[in-house]
């Protein structure tokens, strides 16, 4: 199966945007079409169990990218991923070395082990009640106060709502032998991926992925840390122009592209 998909741009450099867990590709509205004008070749996709990719098979997140380039002819592309979608980025990057030009890490996750904190377990253990009591409209509600930080504004925070009401509907069905195999990355196999990477944290996110974040840093031997003293967990919807302008810059100091990927 081939990831819901928009493509935009003819630049000789593929870019791939991957979503957050609590969003789809139209939480990439504000730099899709202005990434294109700026030079490059621009993918964003609905990872299996949102948006308009259902899930309909065993199946790894970052393997589907892989099937998606594949689809496209792309050898090799950027992948900025925020939050879930950077865990996605990171697990390619491990998975695909040679496909992995650079990476854009937006208060992302990551694919090893990390003990959440006070604030974390506390949410998922508030979601987890009200999914097993059938309230996915204040599950819903419970996601958006969280994930969305002081920036984000009611159209914002609408279409988290509606973004993350979606995945419910594709994710709550799915039986547990169809879900997305674990990754199985470890902190060595972060070592060991040295294309360029941007570590972007916000000031205002939860604290754990502050941690996380700082953490990825220091185990990616070219990775820069940025923290936006403004954002919450979801730059890209809380202040979409400084986003944009951020990965921008972060593409355009990059190499050319190499020639296998031309």
């Amino acid at each position: 199966m081939t990831l819901s998909h928009d493509t935009v741009g003819t630049g000789r450099r593929t870019v791939v945007l991957l979503h957050s867990g609590v969003c789809d590709r139209r939480m990439w509205d504000g730099q899709f079409q202005a990434l294109a004008d700026a030079g490059h070749r621009v993918v964003r996709c609905d990872l299996r169990g949102f948006g308009e990719t259902p899930v309909d098979a065993p199946h790894v997140h970052a393997d589907d990218v892989r099937d998606l380039l594949d689809h496209l002819g792309a050898e090799r592309a950027v992948l900025v991923g925020s939050s879930f979608g950077g865990e996605v980025a990171l697990e390619f990057a491990v998975r695909h070395p040679g496909r992995t030009e650079a990476l854009a890490l937006l208060c992302a996750a990551a694919p090893v082990e990390h003990e959440a904190g006070p604030e974390l377990r506390a949410f998922f253990e508030r979601e987890e009640s009200l999914l097993e009591a059938g309230d996915v409209e204040a599950a819903t509600a419970l996601n958006v106060d969280l994930w969305c930080g002081p920036e984000a504004g009611p159209e914002a925070r609408a279409l988290v709502h509606t973004m993350q009401r979606r995945a419910f509907e594709l994710q709550l069905p799915v039986p547990e032998e169809l879900e997305a195999q674990p990754s199985g990355v470890t902190e060595d196999d972060l070592r060991g991926v040295t294309v360029p990477a941007l570590v972007v944290t916000g000031a205002h996110d939860v604290p754990d992925f502050r941690a996380i974040g700082a953490k990825t840093a220091a185990l990616l031997p070219a990775a820069r840390h940025v923290t936006l003293d403004w954002a919450g967990h979801l730059p890209s919807l809380e202040r979409p122009e400084e986003t944009l302008a951020l990965l921008t810059d972060y593409l355009s100091g990059l190499n050319a592209p190499a020639a296998a990927a031309r």
